[in-house]
């Protein structure tokens, strides 16, 4: 299983690699990878460098999972750090599967990459260095506790795209 996980990983890897190149709206794109599953006290942390800009950019949360992911959502905890030190947190819930419990996502192997809007038409007023924090948090229906180890995750990725065509 590990074999077929790793071959899929570095197919999918090379097919975004030969699409990035040809990707002109990408202001920053970027994955971690969790070798057995999101710990609930793992935080994904991501920092880019950014200009003051007028112009409008949209911010997704790119998910790969596979088989092993057993819910029909994901909870998460989203942290934007702007370089004045103003914070936002957002907990945001995505559906990831059909009702007939079929991975939602793009792919053609048993990963599937769901691209999720985190924030639509941001404007970025400071100019440095900003960092957004995920950390998962989904629960089992009726429990308080969180989830110990959200299997099937194998990657998590931050992608901002400009909306004016370059």
């Amino acid at each position: 299983m590990r074999k077929k996980i790793l071959i899929n990983s570095i197919v999918l890897f090379f097919a975004a690699s030969a699409l990035v190149s040809c990707d002109k709206n990408r202001i920053f794109d970027e994955y971690k990878t969790f070798n057995d599953g999101w710990h609930k006290d793992s935080i994904v942390t991501f920092a880019f460098e950014q200009e003051i800009t007028k112009k409008p950019a949209n911010m997704f949360i790119n998910i790969r999972n596979n088989d092993d992911y057993e819910f029909s959502n994901l909870f998460l905890i989203v942290k934007l750090e702007q370089p004045k030190g103003n914070i936002k947190v957002d907990t945001l819930e995505y559906q990831m599967a059909n009702p007939d419990g079929t991975l939602m996502g793009e792919g053609f192997s048993d990963i599937k990459e769901s691209k999720l809007w985190y924030k639509e038409n941001v404007l970025f007023p400071e100019k440095g260095k900003y960092k957004v924090s995920i950390q998962q948090a989904v629960r089992q229906t009726g429990k308080v506790k969180g989830v110990e180890k959200l299997k099937g995750v194998t990657e998590i990725g931050l992608r901002i795209e400009s909306l004016e065509e370059k």
